[in-house]
């Protein structure tokens, strides 16, 4: 069943310039399955802002079953791809105003990628969240950070939720206020420090045999929390601000992401992946910041895992793209973060005629960067090492439009809320790829590294370590 309206031009709405995402998203309070997406703005240099709520229908798979619902609680159930599912919903194609102007919002988790890549279940212990959860959004309100304007784009048959929001917006509404975010117990690690050693010899094992070059070994996070998700997620843009910044409310939780890694970009036949690889901390002050700096450009080791993912990428966007298409205008770039340094490449393709957005998706998901090389095997290993899923944290996050474009992020630098606001629970996960000649002590530093400001939300210190 297709929901989307063909042939009528969606209405826009010019609005005042909402610098701020956080008061644009004070005027969806109460509405269902409020999605902001945003992009840094002003503080990061990000262009675009979306902002999303009261879907016409939502797509939610669990254990290999597809629930859709529709207006009216009706719902019916499929065991068929959910990609399919989804393209079947959106329907075809249709221009509108760049960069979005209705579509599917959500999350694809990370797991989804077992049925892509035809795995089976592992016995890790359940995140308690959908492998997918989007819904279908006829209205979005969209800011250009660049042009400084902020406007309301509504399709045909959009749900009448639309004014209330646009009459909050005019009426200046203001950030909201929200309880505050407080951890109430002791963090506990899926991997302790130890339970790290042992994975991390494995993995070393299974690459001396040739089973693998590269795998991306995880450590999950949780903590009891007192208050409101919304104001934990304010004050990670503050503390962090990331061009990719999430923050997605379902009924079994709440995302927040603050990551700096471009997944998966298309306009028109146009594609476009940002993978990381490679990672330093921030310096103690501005003379070891330019050492650590330094350090990341030289290191052979660095430079290599990004190559080795590069060339990953390249084949998963073969799968789609045009032959000769495929090329890479940038190879381990250096930008900083609040917290720490990263490589970055990117790769560009132009999708072949007979493939779209979600053909796309399909191939390259999960991500190459947080999977390893080659992929199946490393997910295998994945699965084998790591004792909790993964869930949302290493999955996609983003937005797929009614015209065909598509926005993801790796949800990298992720945390789950699950809960209420006077008791709750926050999970959290951090990261990276090992190969050959990594070193366990490196390794394990970084992934603290990576976790440090999602630890410090969690009222601890990245130095100490966790108990299992």
């Amino acid at each position: 069943m297709r929901i989307h309206a063909g042939g009528v031009r969606p209405r826009i709405v010019p609005l005042s310039y909402l610098r701020d995402p956080m008061t644009a998203y004070a005027a969806v309070g109460g509405l269902p399955w409020p999605m902001l997406l945003e992009s840094g703005g002003a503080v990061h240099g990000g262009r675009y802002d979306v902002l999303v709520a009261d879907p016409v229908c939502t797509l939610i798979t669990r254990d290999g079953v597809t629930e859709v619902w529709l207006a009216e609680d009706r719902r019916w159930r499929s065991r068929a791809d959910p990609l399919v599912l989804l393209r079947r919903v959106l329907g075809p194609c249709r221009a509108g105003p760049a960069p979005f102007a209705g579509g599917a919002v959500g999350w694809f988790g990370y797991e989804l990628g077992r049925r892509f890549e035809m795995l089976p279940a592992s016995g890790q212990r359940p995140s308690g969240m959908p492998e997918l959860a989007v819904g279908i959004y006829r209205w979005a309100v969209v800011t250009d950070h660049r042009k400084r304007e902020s406007r309301m784009v509504v399709q045909p048959g959009a749900p009448r939720s639309w004014r209330q929001v646009l009459e909050r917006l005019g009426g200046l509404a203001r950030a909201p206020s929200a309880a505050p975010f407080q951890p109430r117990g002791r963090l506990r690690t899926s991997l302790d420090r130890c339970a790290y050693a042992r994975a991390f010899e494995r993995v070393a094992r299974y690459i001396r045999d040739g089973d693998c070059y590269q795998v991306n070994l995880a450590m999950g996070f949780e903590t009891a929390v007192r208050g409101d998700p919304v104001t934990a997620y304010a004050w990670l843009r503050r503390r962090s601000p990331a061009p990719y910044g999430a923050l997605l409310s379902v009924p079994w939780g709440t995302v927040l992401s603050n990551s700096p890694e471009g997944f998966l970009r298309v306009r028109g036949r146009r594609v476009e992946t940002r993978p990381i690889k490679g990672t330093r901390p921030r310096g103690v002050d501005p003379a070891d910041d330019r050492g650590q700096r330094r350090a990341l450009r030289e290191s052979i080791k660095d430079r290599a895992e990004n190559v080795m993912i590069v060339d990953l990428l390249r084949n998963d966007l073969g799968r789609s793209c045009r032959p000769g298409s495929i090329h890479v205008p940038e190879l381990c770039a250096l930008e900083s973060y609040a917290n720490v340094h990263h490589l970055v490449s990117t790769v560009r393709g132009e999708l072949a005629p007979e493939r779209d957005a979600l053909d796309l998706l399909r191939g390259c998901f999960p991500g190459g960067s947080i999977t390893g090389a080659p992929k199946r095997r490393a997910m295998q290993i994945i699965a084998q090492l790591e004792p909790w899923e993964r869930g949302v944290y290493c999955g996609a996050v983003g937005w797929l439009g009614f015209d065909g474009s598509m926005e993801l992020s790796l949800a990298i630098r992720t945390a789950l809320h699950q809960g209420t606001a006077l008791e709750g629970r926050l999970r959290f996960w951090a990261g990276g790829g090992l190969v050959a000649d990594s070193v366990l002590d490196q390794e394990y530093q970084e992934c603290l590294d990576k976790a440090r400001v999602m630890m410090e939300l969690a009222g601890q210190t990245p130095a100490a370590d966790t108990a299992r």
